[in-house]
């Protein structure tokens, strides 16, 4: 097959892509608060590009938490909230959600919109406008947010361990758990692209490099890795390696780009869901176009993917709270 015809075949495949999210608006809107807090947006970018200032790191853990949110028991900020006497085991001390950073700066944001508009803007809200912000903020795209979100007053551990995407996920459980959310392929293989953004710890990845089919073998290597790139991850990481964090997205794992695209084309995704975004005639149609255009729509994509995320299981109207505090429910 030439290459033109390749191309066109994955065209073609992108056009029949209408796998797209039919989550419900609820009442979420743009501008919820043009009235009641006309400065609410502002006050959050005004945080945030001083946070990006001193602590461009936080980008991804930032944007991160948005995801590790919604996906538990919806939009809701129920991942920002303490353990309490009551309840040690939270969604904020979950395994999945160790690697979450930047909880104080979400306080800090909520500090100062308490000061302009006390008891308006809701923590989940703020999640949601900070994740546009930090990824605008490190050169990616902007997306109007809608808002009107109430926070939740519920946290559950055991819930993060049964609803957040594992590292490890092949295609099958990627569809699976994005359908679950109302979510299609398209904002499978789009909103995959956050990993431009951020490091890992070795543990997420280790698996792929070291006796990978279990028969005791050390070098024995995930065939779906690219091999010179799995003999540098060796270099960083060992076997049991639980501190080390390695770049997501070698070379600008501060910057928000396409690069992510072409890692994964070349078989250098960095956990195994990466690479299953290969095993799917669409995600694989998607993720080779944006490699070979550059990234051409990806922006536009990850707006649109963002904002389906976003309404996610709301609470809207009289339902949940808006937290005074955002670690703590009223």
């Amino acid at each position: 097959m030439t290459a033109s015809k390749s191309f066109s075949g994955l065209v073609f495949a992108l056009i029949i892509f209408l796998f797209v999210s039919n989550s419900a608006n609820a009442q979420l809107k743009v501008g919820f608060y043009s009235k009641t807090c006309p400065e609410a947006e502002a006050i959050v970018k005004k945080v945030v590009d001083q946070t990006m200032f001193v602590a461009p790191s936080l980008a991804g853990p930032l944007l991160r938490m948005h995801f590790h949110d919604c996906f538990v028991r919806g939009c809701d900020g129920s991942v920002l909230l303490n353990a309490t006497n009551s309840n040690q085991q939270v969604e904020k001390n979950a395994l999945p959600n160790l690697s979450l950073r930047g909880f104080q700066i979400i306080d800090r944001v909520k500090s100062a919109l308490e000061v302009a508009c006390p008891g308006i803007v809701s923590c989940a809200d703020i999640v949601a406008l900070v994740s546009r912000d930090v990824t605008f903020a490190t050169k990616g795209p902007y997306w109007e947010v809608e808002t009107g979100r109430r926070d939740g007053r519920v946290s559950i551990g055991s819930e993060a361990l049964t609803n957040l995407i594992s590292p490890f996920a092949n295609i099958s459980t990627l569809i699976t758990m994005f359908r679950a959310k109302g979510l299609g392929l398209k904002d499978l293989v789009v909103l995959s692209g956050a990993h431009t953004l951020g490091t890992s710890h070795c543990f997420a990845f280790t698996n792929r490099l070291y006796n990978f089919t279990g028969k005791g073998i050390n070098n024995d290597s995930d065939p779906t890795l690219d091999s010179e790139y799995a003999e540098k991850l060796k270099l960083k990481c060992s076997p049991t390696d639980q501190t080390t964090l390695v770049e997501m997205d070698p070379g600008s794992f501060k910057t928000f780009d396409s690069s992510y695209y072409t890692l994964v084309s070349k078989r250098r995704g960095l956990f195994q869901s990466d690479a299953a975004l290969r095993d799917n005639i669409y995600t694989r149609a998607y993720v080779q176009i944006q490699a070979w255009s550059k990234g051409s729509t990806f922006f536009r994509d990850f707006g649109v993917s963002m904002v389906h995320m976003g309404r996610v299981g709301v609470l809207t109207g009289s339902s949940g709270e808006i937290r005074k505090v955002c670690s703590m429910i009223n």
